[in-house]
């Protein structure tokens, strides 16, 4: 469930240093931004930020961006990095619709989806982040060698995912239905919040690696 109605929290991520409050002044810049010349991957939907921050302490030498909508979920990831600082991560709250906005063509190594919000409804298909009408958006603002990573326990929506794969014209290169049980894919697999309640229900975890 999405925490909401937090009073002041618009205010307290308006004054954090991690938070990037004006995006599309960046767009074209953001290894300006790090000041370095690192890979930048971003994760949208980036929840309270377990994730993320996971692996910019595995990964010093990567730029990590984080997107979220909800101002009130982003509050709890600004509140753990104010405590420790991780250098190599940014914020950003935003609705996904607007990422050719803020990143320049060609800007992202990699794109993390983890457990975005699978909106059931068949006319709601087009809003999800892994329809064909989001990876069109991907496909402007990666590498031309990025890849996107994609986990859920919602096989419909997996299923969904992997039909929309071929139909936009992107290629698989790895997909589990039951990624804890993979040994390889599962290799250094770091978990999010929603990841490790849900398995721990018992419930398996898909995911997915596309590219061009």
């Amino acid at each position: 469930m999405r925490l909401r109605n937090i009073t002041g929290c618009r205010e307290m991520i308006g004054e954090s240093e991690f938070v990037v409050h004006e995006p599309e002044t960046m767009k074209g810049k953001w290894r300006e931004a790090f000041g370095n010349d690192h890979p930048v991957y971003v994760e949208i939907g980036m929840g309270k930020g377990r994730f993320l921050m996971d692996m910019a302490r595995l990964y010093p030498e990567i730029n990590f961006i984080g997107i979220e909508k909800y101002s009130s979920v982003l509050l709890r990831a600004v509140q753990k990095l104010e405590e420790e600082e991780l250098p190599n991560v940014r914020l950003i709250r935003m609705d996904a619709e607007d990422l050719e906005n803020v990143f320049a063509q060609g800007e992202l190594d990699r794109i993390y989806l983890n457990f975005s919000d699978p909106w059931p409804k068949d006319r709601h298909a087009k809003r999800r982040l892994e329809s064909r009408q989001f990876l069109a958006r991907y496909n402007q603002i990666l590498k031309k060698d990025g890849t996107i990573e994609f986990k859920t326990d919602n096989r419909a929506l997996f299923d969904f995912a992997l039909e929309e794969v071929e139909a936009a014209g992107w290629t698989l290169k790895e997909k589990t239905f039951d990624l804890h049980a993979d040994a390889r894919l599962n290799e250094g697999n770091v978990m999010t919040e929603y990841e490790e309640r849900f398995s721990a229900q018992g419930n398996p975890i898909c995911k997915y690696i596309i590219s061009r």
